[in-house]
């Protein structure tokens, strides 16, 4: 997987602390763990939320942040279906791509 660059993590008005720890964050092994757990949860696809309760030992943030990278990269797709989330509202469903 190629390495998401960290001028990518952060915006450009960013404050100094979020901009290191865009710096810092090993967004690819992150990107490898989302991708994985997608690729779990079958080729029915999934949505957010199914990832998060798969990883719940990673922060929100880390976790929904990987997905623009993935599907920029063509590692997922989003199939056009939403499914309700825990709240109520529509999440689109996503699967790694074959």
């Amino acid at each position: 997987m190629n390495e998401t660059p960290a001028y990518k993590l952060h915006r450009r008005d960013s404050p100094e602390t979020s901009v290191d720890a865009a710096y810092a964050v090993k967004a690819t092994e992150m990107e490898s763990i989302v991708l994985d757990t997608i690729g779990s949860l079958g080729r029915d696809g999934c949505i957010q939320d199914d990832v998060l309760r798969t990883l719940p030992m990673y922060a929100y943030s880390t976790v929904t942040a990987r997905f623009k990278a993935l599907h920029e990269k063509g590692f997922i797709e989003y199939t056009g279906e939403k499914r309700k989330g825990r709240s109520g509202r529509n999440q689109r469903v996503m699967r790694k791509k074959a």
